[in-house]
């Protein structure tokens, strides 16, 4: 495997940016989805306790904001990996303090830890 020696990061980087834009898309694409769900529940019962279909748009609710939730823990995330490459960040391990594979990076260009200290 090949060590990463701090220069070279600029791949790392445009991963990240990559995923940045994928997650902000996957954000916009649950928020319509909760829109939709809101309206679509406008005319029904209100009644989730006796309604079949309440507790089923509950749900449907339910999950699209926790997945909304997962994909701006996500965007935090690629954040901090590119605000960490932006002050001049050298891809050491922040336990142990050794380059990371450059290959990790590549494959989870979030972490800032090797394989051994995750």
């Amino acid at each position: 495997m090949a060590e990463n020696t701090g220069a070279g990061l600029e791949d790392v980087e445009a991963a990240l940016r990559q995923r940045h834009v994928e997650a902000m898309g996957r954000l916009a694409d649950l928020r319509r989805l909760e829109a939709q769900i809101i309206d679509a529940s406008q005319d029904d019962n209100a009644d989730d306790e006796h309604d079949p279909e309440g507790a089923t748009i509950a749900w449907d609710r339910a999950q699209t904001l926790a997945l909304a939730e997962e994909a701006r823990a996500r965007i935090d995330e690629i954040g901090s990996a590119l605000a960490r490459i932006a002050v001049g960040w050298d891809g050491r391990c922040a336990s142990c303090d050794q380059p990371i594979d450059h290959e990790r990076l590549l494959a989870r260009p979030t972490t800032d830890r090797c394989i051994r200290c995750a």
